[in-house]
């Protein structure tokens, strides 16, 4: 054993770093810190490689960040008994490399002590929950959702959250046109119903008269008083789950505790689907972590919470939230997130459970880019999310699945 000098990594090719796990809480400094950075620039040049116990040093494992300026950049991170948030959060995912988690005879029984509330997004919480399918269904039974349209130059982000609806199961989906709007949506919509919808007053009328089960309300809608009375007008009617994606959210941008209040007491779930701008103008107030924000959001606001990026974040107000880590960096790309919300609205139309709804949604639509390929638009989405969802019937559940908590 030798001290620790910042030049000892130029002798080897491979560096395991185990200084720092990930009860780290000051930033490193000193010797540790000229060590790492010598250890980064090496192996950013290809002279060495480096193995990570734990998490790297300098990552926080509880919120994937640095904890300071240096961290060790990882090309394989070794942990144990169960994944760490910051396994699977950015920064800490790229930082982290490839990560294995190894048994070292911690028992399973540990979880029911330490009851987490923080789980990795997989089929194993959510695939026993997903829409039965059986012999003599008929299509009101899978469930109606009902999507709103933007004006006449707007349509385009509906069309891709109702065929997202579609394609993921609901037995029946609807698009709400202005009338400015028929004819654009009409020429282009076949299996899809269209029907007129300009007030508050109509739209209460489709819900009651066509059985709407879920409303998807925001992609492209417009920020505007149409869509703020529309989507108030929504979360007055009891039972109707709702989807409030994009401009449905920046509309209360300057009144986010009207938008809390009207959903805090209604019959009936609501989720938020805001991306990283979207969420601070809702909740502009509000630090700390990604998990920490989404969670905090979905007890102020008393709506689920998606929470979206690279690394997703689904919070419920009950304290729950889950980690996506499979979405692609080309599902960055216009009109991927209209599809996500047809895709959540269509799982709650049909009676998924609308926290497990919302997680499955999320999970298969980062499934469905990663098949699409580099090159795809958000159109393709839509008919692989169709494939992604057919593959989870085909595979039976396995007897010895469980739920991936984060430690």
């Amino acid at each position: 054993m030798e001290p620790l000098d910042f030049s000892i990594s130029n002798e080897y090719g491979l560096v395991v770093d185990a200084l720092f796990g990930a009860g780290l809480s000051r930033p490193l400094e000193g010797a540790a810190k000229e060590f790492v950075e010598n250890l980064n620039a090496r192996r950013r040049t290809g002279l060495c490689h480096t193995v990570a116990v734990d998490v790297p040093s300098g990552l926080d494992g509880a919120t994937g960040r640095p904890v300071g300026q240096a961290v060790v950049e990882a090309d394989l991170t070794i942990s144990f008994f169960r994944s760490k948030p910051g396994h699977l959060l950015l920064p800490g995912r790229q930082l982290c490399g490839e990560v294995e988690i190894r048994d070292i005879g911690i028992p399973d029984a540990v979880l029911e002590e330490i009851r987490p509330r923080t789980f990795a997004n997989a089929p194993d919480l959510w695939k026993s929950l997903l829409p039965e399918l059986s012999m003599g269904m008929h299509k009101y039974q899978r469930g109606h959702l009902l999507v709103m349209s933007g004006d006449a130059a707007h349509t385009g982000a509906a069309r891709l959250a109702a065929m997202a609806g579609l394609r993921t199961g609901a037995g029946l989906v609807t698009v709400a046109s202005p009338a400015s709007a028929l004819a654009v949506n009409g020429g282009h919509l076949t299996a899809i119903m269209l029907a007129r919808c300009d007030t508050p007053k109509e739209l209460a009328g489709i819900i009651r008269e066509r059985r709407i089960r879920a409303l998807v309300i925001g992609p492209a809608a417009g920020v505007n008083d149409r869509t703020r009375s529309m989507v108030l007008e929504a979360l007055s009617v009891p039972g109707l789950h709702i989807v409030l994606d994009a401009d449905a959210l920046t509309v209360f941008r300057e009144t986010p505790e009207t938008l809390f209040t009207a959903i805090r007491s209604r019959d009936g779930a609501t989720i938020l689907t805001p991306h990283d701008g979207e969420f601070a103008r809702l909740f502009a107030d509000l630090e700390g972590d990604r998990l920490k924000r989404a969670r905090v959001a979905a007890v102020e606001s008393g709506a689920i919470i998606l929470l979206k990026g690279p690394d997703s974040v689904i919070a419920e107000p009950a304290g729950t939230a889950v980690v996506n880590a499979n979405a692609p960096p080309w599902l960055a790309t216009a009109g991927s997130g209209d599809v996500l919300a047809g895709m959540v609205g269509a799982l709650c139309a049909q009676g998924m459970p609308v926290f497990a709804a919302t997680c499955a949604a999320v999970w298969m639509h980062g499934e469905a880019a990663c098949r699409a390929g580099p090159a795809m638009t958000a159109e393709d989405l839509p008919a692989e999310a169709a494939e992604v969802r057919a593959a989870m019937y085909k595979s039976p559940q396995s007897p010895s699945a469980h739920m991936r908590p984060l430690l």
